[in-house]
């Protein structure tokens, strides 16, 4: 039988600049009874990470979400989705206006793995205890209505479960199975928690088979970031047609697409396309007898696939034929 406990000690005050978030921590289970144990997780919010390093601001939080991000991702209306300097896509940067006064804001913390390191030191020095510390936030998730709390940080934790290459009770092989145990831990602390209890810290007994002995730190929560490029959703549908007509950005995209893929797309576009055998195999995509403002189009599709595209004079005036060309013939 398996099972896991998860405890969100009461009575933590107000977080300041320049306070120890350790000492917080180990002096709010000391206050509530709770003894922290070998192979515990430990889980503390951004908000308090972020008051204990100053990352509390006033003034106009437009010019500070532009200032933590690296591109916007997706726009609508007054909701701006961008990638952040943590690497991570939410929503306003993850800037946060709830839990601190009217007027003012928080910032996602610095460096959310190094804080998770420097707790995790404080326990093992303040108590001779071996713990994970994971530091979490609220995010957004494609497809999903609502919220659940993520790992931002983490020290300590295998924050990626491999089941690749593992056989189920049915024979079969397991191929991409990862389950992200950070994120399964960070949503179950927010539930005991909660967002408006003044409960900042949890623990959690019960998986002390993913905490890595002392000194060992592990990958920390950026494993869980899919870089740019490799996901298929890193661009809202409205900005990747604008990315695409203007031909910015093309790395957003990803790797070039395989010949199938794009004369897929071409199909799409422009109805009958062909894909012809070249030297050495390496194929082209070819749409005939198109008119002369669809060569825009193939342009913008060229660009977006990663491949390269040349426009010939058809037989038919006022036509042209489209050859899509692989990135490196």
């Amino acid at each position: 039988m398996t099972s896991l406990r998860v405890v969100a000690p009461d009575g933590v005050g107000e977080i300041s600049e320049g306070d120890d978030l350790g000492q917080v921590l180990l002096a709010a289970c000391r206050d509530a009874g709770v003894e922290l144990a070998d192979g515990d997780v430990v889980t503390i919010t951004s908000k308090v990470v972020s008051k204990a390093e100053g990352r509390q601001r006033t003034g106009d939080r437009e010019s500070a979400i532009a200032g933590e991000s690296v591109r916007v991702v997706a726009r609508r209306g007054p909701t701006t989705i961008v990638r952040n300097h943590l690497g991570l896509t939410m929503a306003a940067a993850g800037i946060d206006a709830s839990n601190v006064a009217a007027g003012q804001f928080l910032l996602l913390p610095l460096d959310p793995d190094a804080t998770a390191r420097r707790v995790r030191q404080d326990v093992l020095a303040g108590t001779g205890r071996n713990v994970a510390v994971l530091v979490t936030d609220t995010a957004g998730r494609p497809w999903r209505n609502g919220q659940t709390d993520i790992a931002i940080g983490a020290a300590g934790l295998v924050v990626l479960e491999e089941f690749a290459g593992r056989i189920d009770d049915y024979g079969n092989p397991l191929a991409v199975t990862a389950p992200a145990v950070a994120d399964e831990l960070a949503g179950l602390s927010e539930l005991a928690s909660g967002k408006l209890g003044g409960r900042p810290f949890t623990v959690i007994s019960g998986r002390a088979d993913l905490v890595l002995p002392p000194g060992e730190h592990g990958s920390g929560a950026g494993a869980l970031v899919r870089e740019d490029g490799a996901d298929m959703f890193g661009l809202g549908s409205r900005e990747a047609v604008v990315r695409a007509l203007a031909g910015t950005d093309g790395a957003i995209f990803g790797a070039p697409a395989v010949a199938a893929d794009l004369h897929a797309a071409a199909v799409d576009v422009f109805g009958p396309a062909e894909v012809i055998d070249g030297p050495g195999g390496a194929a082209r995509v070819v749409v005939r007898g198109v008119s002369e403002p669809s060569a825009y189009a193939a342009r913008a599709l060229a660009h977006a696939f990663g491949w390269h595209v040349r426009v010939t004079t058809a037989a038919v005036a006022g036509t042209v034929d489209v050859s899509f060309l692989p990135p490196t013939p």
